[in-house]
């Protein structure tokens, strides 16, 4: 048989991989590409990306393979590469993105065997269609009752041998880059799936809105990178339906992705709104000084940790939003640059959610901060965790600083009045 290229991009694990699975069932020579490509930064995700690449390489040399890095644009550097083994087909992970997609275009342009597989979501994203018509679904209750009808495919096994053709140079990782709070990797993301499961995945849904708590999966980076598959991540969640139903929200978000790629720009329902252009505003957001504790708790979270709670992710957005009057494209670039977890689907979909111009039928929502911390920060320990200056202070006041007869030191007032 001949030998196939395996191109890696967001799918950077070994365990039920659609793509290096069939390819290693060829009985021909396999080849795992990373390109590494300067057009794309990783920015801060960079330390995250070279502990999943450094894992992904052992994974494969534990199999009698290797992870074959190479730096440049990805087509070229894949044809490139397909000249120098005299590889047949190039087998890839299908993407949704716009970047993605451009890619998937151009490779479909070469002369090769070009196949995409799937992966990226527990339901391939153009799988479903509304039975009324259209090519995707708009609205995600209807997507969800379909979602759950659908017959997955099997969960593939890891290959237990990756045939490398002799004499390829591997090419080397970069060096080391300033690290996130999280470690990348298959591995570490097998071990915390193991270790959540046991421990967490059955008090999700008591647990999965308390700020203080952390009883989130802390999952998502690794879902981001492929580390872990959506796939046998759902498997594993089994009945508890209140996680599932988040694999489908990340599930409908990409398959709304795939039908209006310039999610991440473009409003994908217009409205007639005037957005405030505010540069101190934003910026006192972005460095959690606000003077709102609870949005300047998720803020500096996110600052410290590259990682924010999910509804600290939905208060601060709404905040930014629909309190400071400021374009939800502002907000989303700001989290994709920062976010361990940040990609195009998700990150653009929930902020367009939050400011109406998205898939809410509730288009005109609007959080209202104090009550928000006193629902999921019951006792201000959030607050207190990422806001120091108000760590002493009792906690409705911790909540409502402004209300004292004094300014907390060090810690501004409102810059926009609160309900």
């Amino acid at each position: 048989m001949d030998t196939v290229i395996v191109l890696f991009t967001r799918d950077l694990r070994v365990h039920d991989h659609p793509a290096l699975s069939a390819a290693c069932e060829r009985g021909g020579r396999v080849v795992p590409l990373f390109v590494l490509d300067p057009a794309v930064p990783a920015g801060c995700r960079a330390g995250f990306l070279l502990d999943c690449l450094a894992d992904l390489r052992e994974s494969l040399r534990a199999r009698h393979g290797d992870l074959i890095v190479r730096r440049g644009d990805v087509v070229a550097e894949t044809m490139r590469l397909v000249r120098e083994v005299e590889a047949g087909a190039i087998f890839a992970g299908g993407d949704v993105s716009e970047l993605g997609r451009t890619r998937e275009r151009r490779f479909a342009g070469e002369r090769i065997d070009f196949r995409l597989f799937p992966g990226l979501t527990v339901v391939p994203p153009g799988a479903l269609r509304p039975s009324g018509g259209g090519e995707h679904y708009r609205v995600f209750t209807p997507y969800w009752r379909a979602w759950s009808g659908w017959t997955r495919r099997a969960v593939l096994a890891a290959p237990s041998h990756v045939p490398l053709p002799p004499g390829l140079v591997a090419g080397d990782l970069p060096g080391p880059s300033p690290h996130p709070a999280a470690r990348g990797g298959e591995s570490a993301a097998r071990a915390r799936l193991k270790s959540w499961s046991s421990q967490g995945l059955d008090g999700y849904a008591d647990g999965r809105d308390d700020l203080a708590g952390d009883r989130t999966s802390r999952l998502s980076p690794y879902l981001r990178f492929g580390c872990l598959s959506p796939l046998e991540l759902a498997a594993a969640a089994g009945d508890r339906q209140e996680f599932v139903r988040q694999l489908c929200w990340r599930d409908f978000f990409h398959q709304v992705t795939l039908a209006f790629p310039r999610i991440n720009r473009d409003d994908y329902r217009p409205r007639p709104r005037r957005w405030r252009d505010d540069a101190h505003a934003v910026e006192m957001w972005k460095a959690g000084m606000t003077g709102v504790p609870i949005v300047d708790a998720g803020m500096r979270q996110l600052l410290a940790e590259g990682w924010m709670h999910n509804r600290a992710r939905m208060i601060v957005a709404d905040y930014l939003v629909n309190h400071l009057g400021v374009d939800w494209r502002t907000g989303a670039r700001h989290f994709f640059d920062l976010l361990l977890d940040g990609d195009v689907a998700n990150n653009s979909g929930n902020w367009q959610w939050v400011a109406g111009t998205g898939n809410s039928t509730r288009p005109g929502r609007r959080l209202n901060p104090v009550r928000q911390a006193a629902r999921f920060d019951h006792d201000a320990a959030y607050i207190r965790r990422y806001v120091p200056e108000l760590a002493g202070l009792p906690t409705p006041e911790a909540r409502t600083p402004w209300r004292l007869s004094r300014q907390v030191a060090g810690y501004p007032a409102p810059i926009t009045p609160v309900d």
